[in-house]
C-alpha cells in the first residue's frame, strides 16, 4: 500500500511539474525598461538610407531627451542597392549591438525589406544570456517572430522614419513607444467596428500571448524556425500596399499552416494603400478577412498599430488581456 501511494505521489508531482513548467514557458523574458544614462543603438538592418541622415538624427534627439545615450551603427548609412549595406554590413551593426553589454535596446532606423536576409548570420548566444528590447514593426516582423521562439519579447513599435509623419499625427506613436520602452502601464482603448466578430468573448475578456506583425514577413517565416506557433495566443495582423488577392493568398497559406486553428483571437492592424485590381475582389478588405479566419475565431478590426502615423506601440510575447462591450474594445499590458 504505501509502495502504491508513493508511485502514485511521484505522477502526480511529475503531472503537477509538467504543468507549471508549461505555464512558465508561456512567459517570455522581458529585457530590462530602460532608465536614463543607459544607451539605444539605432541601427539599418534592411532597407537603404539614402537623404535619411536628417531623420536619424531626430530620433537620435528624441532618445537623448528622454534621457538616453545613442549610438548609431557605423554602416547605417552605406548604400547597396536596395539595401542600407551588404548583408555582412547590417548583419555586423546588429552583431555589434546585441553582443556589446552597454546596449540596453536595438531600434531600427527603417523597415522595407532585408532583415531575412541576416537573421541565420547572427549569432544570439550573448542575446540570450542577456536579453535587451529590439524594436520596430513591418520589415522587423522578421526578427520579433525569430526573437520570440528565443523566448524573449520584443516591442513592435515606431521607427526613426515614423519621426517624417507630422508631428501632430504621431503624439499617440511617440507617447506609446516611451511607455513600453520604460516599462510604464500599457492599456487602449478603441472603437468597436460592426464588423467585429466577437464569439468566444462574450462581451467579456480574453487572455493570451500577443504575437504577430505584418502579414507578408508572418507568410515568409512559414516552414523556417522562425514561424511561430499560434495556439492559444493573441494574433496581431497589419499589411500595406498589396492587392486583395495578395492579402488572400497570404491568409490562405497560414490557414493551411495551422495558424488560426488554436489562435485565441485575431486583432487586426491598419490595412494601408490596398491596391486596386482591374478585376473588383467583391468585398471589403475586413469580409475577405472574415471569410478566411474560422467562424469561432474572434476578430477585432482597427487597431491603431501599422504603417499610418498613429502606430501604437505593442510587446510582443506579453500576456495581454482584452476586453470587450457594446462600444470599445480595451488591450491591456498591465492586468497579467
Amino acid at each position: 500500500m504505501l509502495k502504491k501511494i508513493q508511485v502514485l505521489t511521484t505522477i502526480l508531482l511529475v503531472v503537477f511539474s509538467t504543468i507549471y513548467a508549461q505555464e512558465k514557458s508561456n512567459n517570455l523574458v522581458t529585457p530590462p525598461y530602460l532608465k536614463q544614462g543607459d544607451t539605444i543603438a539605432i541601427v539599418a538592418p534592411a532597407g537603404i538610407l539614402r537623404g535619411r541622415k536628417a531623420t536619424v538624427d531626430k530620433a537620435k534627439k528624441l532618445a537623448e531627451s528622454w534621457g538616453l545615450k545613442v549610438v548609431l551603427g557605423k554602416n547605417m548609412f552605406n548604400q547597396n542597392n536596395h539595401f542600407a549595406g551588404t548583408d555582412n554590413e547590417r548583419c555586423q551593426d546588429f552583431q555589434d549591438a546585441l553582443d556589446n553589454p552597454n546596449i540596453k535596446a536595438i531600434w531600427a532606423a527603417r523597415g522595407g525589406y532585408g532583415s531575412v536576409r541576416i537573421l541565420d548570420k547572427l549569432n544570439f548566444n550573448k542575446f540570450k544570456k542577456s536579453p535587451k528590447w529590439i524594436i520596430g514593426y513591418s520589415d522587423i516582423t522578421a526578427f520579433h517572430n525569430h526573437i520570440h521562439n528565443l523566448g524573449v519579447e520584443t516591442i513592435h513599435g515606431m521607427m526613426a522614419t515614423s519621426l517624417e509623419e507630422k508631428p501632430e499625427e504621431i503624439i499617440e506613436t511617440i507617447a506609446s513607444f516611451k511607455k513600453a520602452l520604460f516599462g510604464e502601464d500599457l492599456k487602449y482603448v478603441f472603437a468597436d467596428n460592426e464588423l467585429n466578430r466577437k464569439k468566444r468573448l462574450n462581451i467579456s475578456e480574453l487572455k493570451g500571448q500577443l504575437i504577430g506583425g505584418n502579414l507578408a514577413i508572418l507568410t515568409s517565416m512559414l516552414g523556417s524556425k522562425s514561424q511561430l506557433n499560434t495556439e492559444g495566443k493573441i494574433l496581431f495582423i497589419e499589411e500595406i500596399g498589396e492587392y486583395k488577392y495578395s492579402i488572400d493568398r497570404m491568409l490562405q497559406s497560414l490557414k493551411r499552416a495551422g495558424y488560426f486553428t488554436k489562435v485565441k483571437a485575431i486583432i487586426v492592424g491598419d490595412m494601408s494603400l490596398i491596391k486596386k485590381n482591374s478585376t473588383k475582389w467583391g468585398s471589403s478588405i475586413e469580409q475577405l478577412i472574415l471569410d478566411v479566419i474560422p467562424q469561432d475565431v474572434p476578430v477585432l478590426f482597427d487597431f491603431p498599430a501599422g504603417h499610418e502615423a498613429d502606430n501604437r506601440a505593442l510587446i510582443f510575447g506579453r500576456n495581454v488581456t482584452l476586453e470587450v462591450d457594446m462600444k470599445n474594445c480595451l488591450l491591456d499590458f498591465s492586468k497579467n
